[in-house]
């Protein structure tokens, strides 16, 4: 049998599936795809470091609609300045975005010493979907 149908029926052994065509050491990251709305219009923020990241909320919401359950993400961009960060900047509230990123959980104690766990979201891509209707401005 060869490896291409041992492959297709997932009888690929581990020495077959290993990195061979790698030279790089595997790195584990959770990557994380997000569609969804933006919460408000992305904002910059600086770190403790003196770099600044753009930091934005994007809404995803599922299930049927009379139980629609609406999930939250917090996403960090490292774009740097220029004109990829201006168009992030502009976006306005309500965008429909496709966000890909790596996502990890920290986890720490809040200020009454409880151990408290939180999602982190870093940006690889964004894609516009959508842009919200403009109000009209006679109104």
């Amino acid at each position: 049998m060869s490896f291409a149908l041992r492959r297709g029926l997932g009888l690929a052994s581990s020495a077959a599936s290993s990195r061979a065509f790698s030279t790089t050491p595997a790195r584990q990251v959770a990557r994380i795809t997000i569609v969804g709305h933006l919460g408000d219009t992305p904002e910059v923020q600086a770190t403790s470091t003196g770099h600044e990241i753009l930091k934005y909320v994007v809404a995803s919401s599922s299930g049927p609609r009379d139980n629609r359950q609406t999930s939250w993400f917090r996403v960090s961009s490292f774009i740097p300045d220029g004109p990829q960060r201006e168009l992030l900047r502009s976006l306005p509230k309500g965008t429909l975005v496709f966000v890909e990123g790596d996502a990890t959980m920290n986890t720490y104690q809040d200020a009454e010493g409880k151990t408290k766990s939180a999602l982190n979201i870093t940006q690889r891509s964004i894609e516009v979907l959508k842009r919200p209707a403009q109000a009209d401005p006679s109104a």
